[in-house]
C-alpha cells in the first residue's frame, strides 16, 4: 500500500512538472508536432516505413497550414484589440473633457477602483450596472 501511495505520488510530480514546463515553453513548430502525430500512428497502426513517410508529408503540410492559420488569427486579434483600446482611449478623453477637475479626480478613483476588480480587468471600465444583468449591487 506504501508503495503504490509512493508511486502515485511520484506520478503526480512528474506530470505537475512536465505540465509546468510546458506552459512555460514555446508551442512545437510544425515538424515536431507532424513527426510526433506520424509516430503516434506508426505506433498504434503498425505503419510500413512507406506509409510513415506518406503520412509525414500529409501531417506536415496540414501542421504548416495550421501555423500560418494561427499566426493570422493572433495577428487579427492583435489589431482587433488595439482598436478597441484607441475607442476606449478616445471615448476617456471625450469624458474628461466634460468633467470638471474634481469630477475627473473622482472618474480616475472610480476607475481604479474598477481595475482592483478581478472580474473586471480592463482599461477604462464603465462604472454603471448592465442593465442587462439586473442589479448586482447590495440591498435595495
Amino acid at each position: 500500500m506504501k508503495r503504490w501511495i509512493y508511486v502515485t505520488g511520484l506520478m503526480v510530480m512528474i506530470s505537475l512538472s512536465t505540465m509546468a514546463q510546458r506552459k512555460g515553453g514555446e508551442r512545437p513548430s510544425p515538424e515536431e508536432r507532424a513527426n510526433r502525430s506520424t509516430e503516434q500512428m506508426a505506433e498504434k497502426l503498425a505503419l510500413t516505413e512507406a506509409q510513415k513517410q506518406q503520412l509525414l508529408a500529409i501531417n506536415l503540410e496540414f501542421a504548416k497550414k495550421n501555423e500560418v492559420e494561427r499566426k493570422a488569427e493572433m495577428e487579427a486579434r492583435k489589431v482587433e484589440m488595439d482598436a478597441r483600446k484607441a475607442e476606449m482611449k478616445e471615448q476617456d478623453a471625450k469624458i474628461q473633457a466634460v468633467l470638471t477637475e474634481e469630477q475627473r479626480t473622482k472618474w480616475a478613483e472610480l476607475k481604479a477602483e474598477r481595475m482592483d476588480d478581478p472580474r473586471r480587468r480592463r482599461p477604462n471600465a464603465q462604472i454603471e450596472a448592465d442593465p442587462r444583468r439586473g442589479n448586482r449591487g447590495g440591498g435595495n
